[in-house]
């Protein structure tokens, strides 16, 4: 079991490809190289917003709102309290997010087994593109070697940097963004002791699977059974596991069947819950 708390966690401006300002605290990261690698984290808006192109990427996205409502295109939102699903080689945007802003946001290699790249080699690769370009609403500007201006998404251009390669979106499995509204789904039990659980979506042919997990006070939750990595994301409340004290904003990860770790709540508690791509 590894588990970070945001009050622990240093917040960082996300870099310059965008637009607005957003800042993120990463809880928990992955392995780099890893297909199932990812990064757990919060965002917040800051003044000004903060912008998008239409685009997409060659990973997973899962996003939960804390506060206040997330755009996922010029006319659709998510509800403070819904869920959603960004697939890989699935468009979405443009987005303007408003100031105040708070959300979740789990993202993690695909079902094509293309991994994830890091924030750290993104952001570095970012330095790189700068000396030789320029990042202005979303998109690289550039002059090729015979002197035409050029532009491609910030995300693609950093991509093919970094992998020193064209990339290649896998076939879409789906057509959009999948929302989710968690409230219209049923607790269903989890034992005898007080543990509920709801699914509220399992995606693709290796059971990327999204949920919450609630506990009454006393109840206990055996994690770390499952057959891939298991994140979850504390709402509220109060829990112990391996002797220490944990509350709101704090992140877990659970590896691919590493033993049983008993969590048991000191008070009702409820998680995020996603268990990753099966490979």
């Amino acid at each position: 079991m590894r588990v970070s708390t945001a009050a622990e966690t240093g917040s960082e401006a996300v870099g310059s490809m965008r637009e607005g300002k957003l800042d993120q605290k990463h809880l928990l990261f992955g392995v780099d190289g890893s297909p199932n690698n990812y990064d757990l984290n919060l965002g917040v808006t800051g003044g000004g917003g903060w912008r998008t192109p239409r685009h997409r990427h060659n990973f997973d996205q899962i996003r939960y709102v804390i506060e206040g409502r997330l755009p996922y295109s010029e006319t659709d939102y998510l509800p403070q309290g819904w869920v959603a699903y960004f697939p890989e080689s699935v468009h979405y945007g443009p987005q303007e997010r408003e100031e105040g802003l708070r959300t979740m946001v789990l993202q993690c290699g695909g079902a094509s087994g293309q991994g994830y790249l890091s924030v750290a080699q993104r952001e570095a690769v970012n330095a790189e593109l700068a000396k030789t370009g320029e990042f202005k609403m979303g998109l690289y500007h550039w002059v090729d070697e015979n002197g035409v201006e050029q532009e491609a998404d910030g995300s693609l251009a950093i991509f093919e940097k970094a992998m020193g390669r064209k990339l290649e979106f896998a076939e879409p499995r789906y057509t959009d963004v999948i929302a989710m509204n968690p409230n219209a789904f049923d607790w269903l039990p989890v034992g005898d002791g007080g543990a509920q659980e709801k699914w509220v979506g399992i995606f693709t042919e290796r059971n990327l699977k999204i949920g919450f997990l609630r506990l009454e006070a006393g109840a206990v939750y055996q994690a770390g059974e499952q057959s891939s990595i298991e994140i979850l994301f504390q709402i509220d409340g109060q829990v112990t596991a391996n002797d220490s004290k944990y509350g709101p904003q704090t992140g877990y990860e659970f590896l691919p069947n590493e033993g049983t770790v008993a969590i048991e709540a000191l008070e009702p508690t409820e998680f995020f819950r996603a268990v990753l791509h099966t490979f």
